[in-house]
């Protein structure tokens, strides 16, 4: 189910725009709609009447809902067909992967084919790709980019047009990318990534935006600004600063939906997953929550298979939308993609931890990833 965000509330023009309702404010308004609907007061008699009503007008005014997660992804995972040929069931790209991460871009890549995207590429620089290959077969990586350490300065435009060139001969061939699993900070590499990024907006292509990703759009917003088919998935750190950045407030988690709804609207319509005990999920306009049990046990990587399976289903329910009527509620594909990725995520990592305990580490995630949606769509 999906809630409508009952706040009209201008964003850009008015600097000084309220993004969160005082809870005074609130109390107020919920007191006189439930005076005019005519329930007798406050008396004990009615406190559980009063108790529902309130309620209501909670999810009325922006207040999420928990998404109805397992029907999001029977809904948009494609049927295992023999007449569809390579390809057809998704291409992702990593763009990711340096000296010292390539542990992350190995994990968004992998875990986009484990849950059935046909072919899966990372984008990294030349010292992490010999590396990545060798962790899986599976993957075709391409060691294009480049760090400052290793280009001259007289050389630096030349090489990031070269490498914005590499990019651009496979973009057409991708259903979604995922950006910065792995990338690092290294400035000059970060100036390449983000001529990538206005490069492939050009091309109406999605892109799921996390790891040093989100530290490159946070000082640098009108990457994604308007942009309907980025996601952006912050941890807790990753989200206070965009909060810090764009709404110039500290989080605050007794108003999350109705600070998360104004973070994606003031982005510009971006989709925001916001990772937590709950992933809560907006696009400026709906908040949805997915609070199906993981894992307590929080081994790094969790976040790049979740950007992985985001960009997967992702692309799966762009071609739904287009092609057939849906039986939820949603028409968003990024809503769509980050409540079915969140919900298999979260089941692997129970899954895995059933299992492994203590020990549980990411590969062993990823490894019940499609054990977790044979569950949910099973395949004879």
């Amino acid at each position: 189910m999906l809630i409508k965000h009952g706040l009209n509330c201008g964003f850009g023009a008015k600097k000084n725009c309220i993004f969160m309702l005082a809870s005074s404010a609130v109390l107020r308004r919920q007191q006189l709609v439930i005076r005019c609907l005519g329930v007798g007061g406050y008396s004990d008699h009615n406190t559980n009447t009063n108790q529902k009503i309130m309620q209501g007008i909670r999810f009325m005014s922006g207040a999420s809902l928990e998404a109805d997660a397992e029907n999001v992804v029977r809904a948009i995972t494609p049927t295992l067909d023999p007449n569809r040929h390579k390809g057809q069931a998704g291409k992702i790209a990593v763009i990711g992967g340096c000296r010292e991460y390539t542990g992350a871009p190995y994990f968004a890549a992998i875990s986009a084919l484990k849950i059935g995207a046909d072919l899966s590429h990372v984008f990294c620089t030349k010292d992490a790709a010999s590396v990545i290959k060798s962790y899986s077969p599976e993957l075709i990586v391409h060691p294009i980019l480049e760090e400052s350490y290793s280009v001259r300065d007289e050389d630096k435009s030349f090489i990031s047009e070269m490498v914005l060139g590499e990019v651009d001969k496979w973009m057409e061939r991708f259903d979604c990318l995922v950006v910065g699993p792995g990338l690092g900070r290294d400035p000059f590499l970060l100036d390449c990534v983000s001529k990538i990024i206005k490069h492939v907006r050009q091309f109406n292509v999605p892109i799921v935006i996390d790891g040093d990703g989100l530290f490159l759009i946070t000082n640098c917003l009108d990457l994604v600004s308007g942009y309907p088919l980025a996601v952006l998935t912050p941890n807790i750190n990753e989200y206070k600063r965009l909060v810090q950045k764009v709404l110039s407030c500290e989080v605050n988690d007794e108003d999350a939906h109705e600070q998360l709804l104004s973070l994606a609207k003031r982005i510009g319509g971006v989709t925001i997953l916001r990772k937590g005990k709950s992933d809560l999920i907006s696009d400026g306009e709906t908040v949805e929550s997915v609070s199906i049990y993981g894992s307590p046990r929080r081994c790094g990587g969790q976040g790049d298979i979740l950007s992985g399976s985001v960009a997967v289903f992702l692309s799966w329910a762009r071609h739904v939308i287009t092609s057939e009527n849906l039986s939820i509620s949603s028409k968003n594909p990024t809503m769509l993609g980050c409540i079915a990725g969140s919900t298999l995520m979260r089941k692997a990592a129970s899954f895995a931890f059933e299992n492994k305990k203590r020990s549980t580490l990411t590969t062993d995630i990823i490894e019940c990833l499609g054990r977790s949606l044979q569950d949910i769509c099973p395949v004879p």
